[in-house]
């Protein structure tokens, strides 16, 4: 039986889109980041998808930082970790 494609889960996608945003410059560094309730709306996804996808631009990809009751801001260029090869 051959295997199905697997499919990418929607947080993924969410947190790739925006990691993309983020490279290209369309938000500035240290500047505050979309609140979860305006990419809830964007996105169409419930608020734990959209914590999912700013967990990983957060741990995995480091490009943004977030304080409680501060919400998450793009960490500068300077701060960011070095690209994971592929």
């Amino acid at each position: 039986m051959p295997d199905r494609p697997r499919r990418v889960p929607p947080y993924r996608l969410a947190a790739a889109e925006l990691a993309a945003e983020i490279r290209s410059g369309t938000y500035d560094q240290g500047e505050p980041f979309p609140s979860e309730t305006v990419l809830m709306a964007r996105f169409g996804m419930a608020n734990m998808t959209v914590r999912r996808a700013l967990e990983v631009l957060r741990e995995e990809e480091g490009l943004i930082t977030t304080r409680w009751g501060k919400g998450s801001a793009v960490v500068p260029l300077s701060e960011r970790p070095e690209p994971k090869a592929k």
